[in-house]
């Protein structure tokens, strides 16, 4: 069975806030229209080495991407990378670091920041390369790619979380009041996503401590949320997902074949 896939990868949302902040998605899990699962990230709890990790099922380790300043292609294959050798369509509204992951490195902004080329694996693609993008932009500039390109997979990455965390401390009402932002975000774009039947995973990459940064092992770094919404989705699991998972879970719903680690209890059983 093939779905389409939508990924909104909130950067720097740890699990506390994104649990207790985020009112639309708990009243849709309330409403057994979504479920919301506890994921550990893999070590360390940075950016670019978590990016890999989600979007290719290898950890920091075994990837190499170890750290932020790790500037090249992945050397994986990657959720993007499958979907393209599947004749899948591809999109990603997300920070230049994708990019340079799975497209092109390093990030030339003139070349980059506006992509569309069939040859790539993230074929249609709007980047942006400041940490204080606008979060609403960001979520328009995705759904300006959904509507135009259709794609099968899209990524969609914001970073005002993840930047008023490292600003204020991810114990301040700024880094909160982010993950609220985006909350609110969502509740004006789920719907219509639902209704076309998209198969929606809203995570993290890591999360923030009360020193503005991450990178090591305390759990408001290391936990994050995982919430999943669409008619593919088993509600009531209670399984155990891993982060490392999330690649292999994609890859199923887009009807790829795979041998990525996967855990398909979240989703319902097939007809």
């Amino acid at each position: 069975m093939r779905s389409k896939v939508i990924l909104v990868v909130v950067d720097g949302l740890g699990w506390q806030v994104g649990h207790d902040g985020m009112g639309y998605l708990q009243a849709m899990c309330e409403a057994g229209q979504a479920s919301l699962h506890q994921l550990r990230c893999e070590l360390p709890s940075l950016s670019r080495p978590l990016y890999e990790c989600i979007l290719s099922g290898a950890a920091p380790i075994a990837s190499g991407v170890v750290h932020n300043d790790v500037v090249r292609l992945s050397t994986a294959q990657s959720i993007f990378s499958l979907a393209h050798a599947a004749g899948l369509r591809t999109a990603a509204a997300a920070y230049h670091w994708i990019s340079e992951l799975y497209n092109r490195a390093p990030y030339d902004a003139v070349r980059d920041r506006l992509t569309d080329d069939d040859s790539l694996p993230i074929q249609h693609g709007l980047f942006y390369h400041v940490d204080h993008y606008p979060d609403d932009h960001l979520y328009i500039d995705a759904e300006l790619l959904r509507r135009r390109h259709k794609p099968d997979f899209l990524l969609i990455h914001p970073m005002g979380v993840d930047d008023a965390g490292h600003r204020f401390g991810g114990d301040s009402m700024q880094y909160r009041n982010a993950a609220r932002a985006n909350d609110k975000l969502l509740s004006h774009y789920l719907p219509q996503w639902l209704a076309e039947d998209y198969q929606v995973l809203i995570t993290s990459d890591h999360g923030m401590n009360a020193d503005h940064s991450h990178g090591g092992i305390l759990p408001e770094e290391r936990l994050v949320p995982l919430y999943l919404l669409g008619s593919r989705f088993n509600h009531a699991s209670t399984a155990r997902v891993r982060q490392l998972e999330l690649c292999g879970l994609m890859a199923s719903l887009l009807g790829i074949a795979h041998s990525k680690p996967d855990n398909r209890a979240v989703l319902n059983p097939p007809h």
